[in-house]
């Protein structure tokens, strides 16, 4: 159970909580004594997860189903909250897609709306909660960021690894600022992840070809990430070949890495017709 000054049961708030990653963390907080706020597009998802954390582990969960691409989404999920709880504890940001395909081929309206979802919203919602996380001595941020954001950029999916390199930043940042004020902040950078992600942006049969070995499950991820929480890295990297992926960028020439890049981006880009 975790212990905070609050007298309630801590509740972790987690965006794109209706599957992969997101559900798995919210099982991870419900495991450790927490409720829930879930938030997401599809409601019977997470109406499914709430039956199973409530079943589970004894955890209450408040649903809202929200659009985190459409403007004010994020204080109106705040606001909806309050009706309900009257405490935030925990932020786990996770709502995040792929947006594929060159940068060209995206018109300005699609990359503002995934900027807006993997940016903006995290900005926004980390900076709503965290003045009343500091002012009770106790808060729990997860930013869940990407390995794409440790290795140099690729053709395709041009803004991806560029929003996942700014929330490990943004997440360094927060951990140092926050160190004093009992809140722990920590970034969460898997590798590839079972889940739906790929089966939305288009790229599963692409990504079905990798080996084995570069795979992990939300599951195991979503563990390895609230482990890392609790020992308030600021960064964290799950999985020994993630890790070495991630040390092997940094040491090999640039140069080099970029050829790599290039040549491999075709294997993870959406799937012909």
């Amino acid at each position: 159970m975790v212990k905070n000054k609050n007298k309630k049961r801590p509740v972790c708030l987690v965006t794109g909580a209706s599957a992969g990653i997101g559900a798995a963390l919210a099982r991870e907080f419900a495991r450790a004594g927490w409720d829930l706020a879930l938030t997401a597009r599809r409601e019977q998802p997470m109406i499914e997860l709430a039956q199973e954390l409530k079943q589970a582990f004894g955890a209450t969960s408040h649903i809202i189903v929200a659009d985190l691409s459409k403007p004010g989404a994020c204080a109106d999920i705040l606001a909806r909250l309050v009706k309900k709880t009257t405490h935030i504890d925990g932020l786990v940001n996770n709502a995040g897609y792929g947006l594929t395909g060159n940068y060209t081929e995206n018109d300005w309206q699609a990359h503002k709306e995934f900027l807006t979802v993997m940016l903006e919203a995290p900005c926004e919602m980390t900076r709503l909660v965290l003045d009343d996380m500091v002012e009770r001595g106790f808060g729990r941020i997860i930013n869940v960021a990407s390995l794409a954001g440790h290795v140099p950029g690729s053709r395709g999916h041009t803004l991806y690894g560029a929003t996942k390199s700014f929330l490990i930043k943004f997440s360094q940042s927060l951990n140092l600022e926050m160190q004093e004020h009992g809140v722990k902040v920590s970034a969460l950078c898997p590798g590839f992840t079972y889940s739906e992600f790929h089966d939305v942006n288009q790229t599963r049969a692409a990504v079905d070809k990798l080996p084995s070995w570069m795979w992990m499950s939300a599951e195991e991820v979503a563990e390895s990430g609230f482990m890392a929480l609790s020992r308030n890295r600021a960064v964290h990297i799950p999985g020994t070949p993630n890790k070495m992926i991630a040390v092997l960028a940094r040491l090999i020439p640039e140069s080099w890495a970029l050829k790599l890049m290039s040549r491999n981006s075709e294997k993870f880009r959406k799937d012909k017709k």
